[in-house]
């Protein structure tokens, strides 16, 4: 492994510091080099390169915004006798705590960013002898990613379309309940979907959603800060609701308040809000379910139940 990481790094020091990060989806290791120190994720699944690849596009794709921090992205390197392993930018990095108010700012701006494109390019369609500026960031107006991703070790399909209600209850939730049918064939699983599936339209009744781009996985351990301010990892990016981020922010112990309330303040809750996150945490459920067992079960089926009030 070492003497891979220094053919691809072309780098003659090569020195593990810290302690291992096993992780519960890859390993990890920080490495000084001759180029400074860099922090390397190791996963031996087939599917490792395309994990990473889409990991990959997802940090470049929340950089190029200038509007939230993350690890700067090096290489993606094919391991002998299978997996992969990717290479990036190391942080020393710390658990969110005093720059929670400062992140809930940053991700309201992010998940406003597209807006922002679409308002300013209609400003320019509307102003005689605009041209168009190539390099700029561009507006995007459907629902989806250029490449898959995966939240975990699940990839997740984002082929591009119109309607959020639609991409969502099929490329999210119908797709993690496929896996709980070919694993578990439950059946209280099965009926209750065939119960809530058509409901999912109501929950958007009178919304316009607007895609905007996602981390994807905004869970507090994807999150941290360090003297620079805060910063996110591991995403799994695409363009969706806004709120499907807050929901996974708000579950399995959620952020501090403060993140919450400095969102807010730029993002106000639309109406309907408190039903689509617990449509939204179903997918955290259903996601869990599949990724580490039966224990999720429960919170899953009960999800479903007060969906259907």
């Amino acid at each position: 492994m070492e003497q891979l990481l220094r053919a691809e790094l072309r780098t003659a020091r090569l020195r593990a510091f810290g302690s291992p990060g096993p992780g519960e989806i890859s390993e990890g290791q920080a490495y000084d080099t001759d180029a400074g120190p860099v922090f390397v994720k190791v996963n031996r699944r087939p599917q490792a390169r395309k994990m990473f690849e889409g990991e990959r596009a997802s940090l470049e794709a929340l950089h190029s915004t200038g509007l939230v921090r993350v690890p700067q992205p090096r290489k993606v390197i094919d391991l002998p006798g299978g997996g992969a392993a990717f290479v990036m930018e190391y942080v020393k990095m710390k658990r969110l705590g005093s720059q929670a108010s400062k992140l809930g700012d940053q991700i309201a701006d992010l998940h406003l960013f597209n807006q922002k494109l679409r308002e300013k390019l209609q400003q320019r369609e509307n102003t005689v002898g605009h041209r168009a500026e190539g390099a700029e960031t561009q507006y995007v107006s459907k629902f989806g990613f250029h490449t898959v991703t995966f939240c975990g070790f699940i990839p997740q399909v984002n082929d591009w379309q119109d309607d959020w209600p639609s991409f969502f209850t099929q490329h999210r939730l119908q797709a993690q309940l496929d896996l709980i049918e070919k694993a578990y064939g439950d059946r209280e699983a099965r009926e209750l979907w065939s119960r809530l599936q058509v409901r999912v339209p109501d929950l958007f009744r009178g919304l316009e959603v607007e895609p905007a781009l996602l981390h994807g996985d905004l869970w507090a351990g994807n999150a941290a800060e360090d003297g620079a301010g805060p910063l996110l990892y591991d995403p799994a990016s695409f363009y969706g609701h806004s709120e499907l981020d807050l929901a996974t922010a708000s579950a399995f112990g959620g952020f501090p308040a403060p993140f919450f309330a400095a969102y807010h303040r730029k993002l106000p809750r639309a109406p309907g809000f408190e039903g689509r996150l617990r449509l939204y945490r179903l997918f955290n459920y259903l996601n869990h379910w599949n990724h580490f067992g039966r224990a999720y079960r429960a919170a899953a089926l009960g999800a479903m139940r007060e969906l259907l009030g």
